[in-house]
């Protein structure tokens, strides 16, 4: 008896982005198959279960050709092995990269070495991410941060340029590799609140403002590494809580703008002192490496939690700090209005995204 078949042939590779998605996610074939199974692929395209489960195991090969590609991603728009659209290639890059918040919420600020990599186990099982997934997003980070360390340049670009990532994606591995190299601190209590989007909107603030590359746009690891001289400019600051009567014209230059414009001014009032000299001490001890680690803690410990605790707004906070800074410039003796701004222009900020009413 004749069978009759049509056969397509081409050279196209078929790449499934929802199986993409259960491979980057660390499912087995097997497990994989069942998710599709449940998804109810095999009604849609009247597939056999023996299908299914070949097609599968063929789209991970397929994807486990490719890994070698994507850890070099330019690599991947100039083989010939695969032909993949720019466009498809485009979307492989950006989900292989792509990382979960829970998880890198847990390495952020930590060193990426082997010592790290050994706590995969239980931050997989904390987080619910799988163990394959968490290696998969530590080699990632530990990749782009050996990458770019040595590089001149701003940091968000070479990030883009070299494993080829959206800008939103390239902002966060910047931020990722910014944390790493000056060790901030993120896990303790204090700071559980905190998002990875808060971390990184920060990470952005400091990189953009307190690194030597906010001064000189062609050093080596200029995004990376806070700005010396400007660490050490501001013990200068000290001035503001050190000499009773600038402290004094300060806090009443403060106090009369906002009288009469928050609850909160009795409060505010009672407490100038201490926040001030709370925000002034953490300017003068960033020289050391560890009160940098403590930064965020500081912050909120320092400033944030006393305001809390005074019930403060967050249209409190925003007209405290901005009547804080601006007073500043009024002060007749206080000569050191550039570097005030340099640094509580990323104060004000930081603080604003940290401060949730």
């Amino acid at each position: 008896m004749a069978v009759e078949l049509d056969v397509f042939v081409g050279n196209t590779t078929i790449m499934d982005e929802e199986v993409y998605k259960l491979w980057l996610d660390g499912y087995t074939v097997n497990d994989a198959v069942k998710v599709r199974m449940e998804g109810g692929v095999m009604e849609e395209c009247e597939a056999s279960a023996d299908v299914l489960l070949s097609d599968t195991m063929d789209q991970y090969r397929t994807f486990q050709m490719c890994e070698r590609l994507l850890h070099s991603p330019a690599k991947l728009a100039n083989q010939l092995l695969f032909q993949i659209t720019p466009h498809r290639q485009a979307v492989l890059i950006e989900r292989y990269y792509a990382f979960d918040d829970a998880f890198v919420r847990e390495v952020l600020g930590k060193k990426l070495s082997k010592g790290t990599k050994k706590d995969l186990d239980d931050i997989s099982a904390k987080t619910s991410v799988t163990l394959k997934s968490c290696r998969r997003q530590f080699d990632n980070f530990k990749r782009v941060f050996k990458v770019v360390e040595e590089l001149k340049g701003p940091l968000v670009e070479n990030i883009r340029q070299h494993f080829l990532l959206s800008d939103k994606l390239g902002r966060d591995y910047a931020a990722i590799v910014f944390f790493a190299n000056n060790r901030f601190e993120t896990g303790k209590r204090k700071l559980q609140y905190l998002t990875f989007q808060d971390f990184a909107f920060c990470a952005g603030q400091l990189i953009n403002n307190w690194t030597v590359g906010a001064v000189d746009h062609m050093v080596e690891d200029m995004d990376v590494d806070l700005d010396k001289e400007f660490l050490q400019e501001l013990k200068e600051l000290k001035i503001l809580i050190t000499d009773k009567d600038l402290l004094d014209q300060h806090k009443s230059l403060v106090c009369t703008a906002l009288r009469g414009k928050t609850k909160a001014f009795n409060e505010m009032e009672a407490n100038f002192k201490n926040l001030s000299r709370g925000l002034v001490n953490i300017a003068a001890k960033l020289t050391n490496t560890k009160d940098v680690r403590d930064f965020f803690i500081d912050l909120v410990e320092k400033f944030i939690e006393p305001c809390r605790s005074d019930r403060w707004t967050a249209a409190d906070m925003r007209l405290y700090l901005t009547h804080y800074t601006n007073s500043a410039h009024i002060l007749d003796t206080f000569k050191h209005q550039v570097v005030w701004d340099r640094y509580m222009g990323v104060i004000k900020s930081c603080i604003f995204k940290m401060y949730h009413d």
